[in-house]
């Protein structure tokens, strides 16, 4: 990836503001021509600095109202292929490896509580899986966000 400047700094703070932001209107807001927002939006979408539109979707809207965390202990030989398990199961929304007591975090989306004991017997009738911890999120504290990273960065360039 090449490096941020003080202009990608601008730009990435802008579409924060605003994610529906035109090219023009990117322009007119930072004072530099359109082709040179088309090109730095090119360059930073080809060097991987956007994400996927659906983690802007709520999945409350869905039906899927509850937010669980499922800490998942496996045996590693198998990691990869009790990985691509979860990835068939459409409520697991994300999924972490790391260090500590367990070896995934996987975040799962549900109707209920119910829909929850389900996913997570799901879970654990993998081959592989030795056990899962599973804890719900009562509410959102900080949303998703960079934009305070991406300030921060620009105060320094």
């Amino acid at each position: 990836m090449h490096s941020i400047d003080a202009v990608d700094l601008d730009l990435l703070r802008a579409l924060a503001d605003d994610p529906r932001a035109t090219t023009v209107a990117l322009a007119q807001n930072l004072g530099i021509s359109r082709n040179t927002v088309a090109a730095r939006l090119a360059r930073l979408e080809d060097a991987g600095a956007f994400l996927s539109f659906d983690r802007r979707i709520d999945p409350a809207v869905l039906g899927h109202p509850l937010l669980a965390f499922i800490e998942i202990t496996v045996h590693q030989r198998d990691l990869a292929r009790i990985v691509e398990h979860l990835a068939r199961i459409p409520e697991v929304v994300q999924a972490y490896g790391h260090s500590g007591t367990a070896d995934l975090r996987v975040h799962v989306v549900c109707r209920d509580t119910d829909h929850l004991f389900r996913i997570d017997a799901a879970i654990l009738r993998v081959d592989g899986v030795e056990r899962t911890e599973t804890s719900l999120a009562m509410g959102e504290l900080i949303p998703y966000r960079v934009q305070p990273l991406v300030e921060k960065l620009r105060r320094e360039v």
